[in-house]
């Protein structure tokens, strides 16, 4: 779904799109939203009106406990 959609079809419920306080300066990352239904949107910070993906809250803490275990540290070096 473009994330423009997704936006104008959540406004009412105060979607807000939110960026790492890591992110670099020249606006090179991912935003986050909490959508009303308990499911969490991402998209490119770069092309916010581009797709968005949808996860649910399990797969949203799947992700999130492995980066912090440190199953992702190849891709980033």
């Amino acid at each position: 779904m473009p994330a423009s959609e997704l936006t104008a079809r959540f406004e009412q419920a105060g979607v807000r799109w939110r960026k790492s306080a890591y992110s670099n300066p020249s606006g090179n990352c991912v935003e986050l939203a909490p959508l009303p239904d308990g499911r969490v949107a991402v998209r490119n910070s770069r092309h916010p009106g581009g797709p968005a993906l949808i996860y649910s809250r399990g797969e949203m803490a799947a992700f999130i406990q492995g980066a912090k275990c440190g199953d992702f540290d190849d891709l980033a070096l």
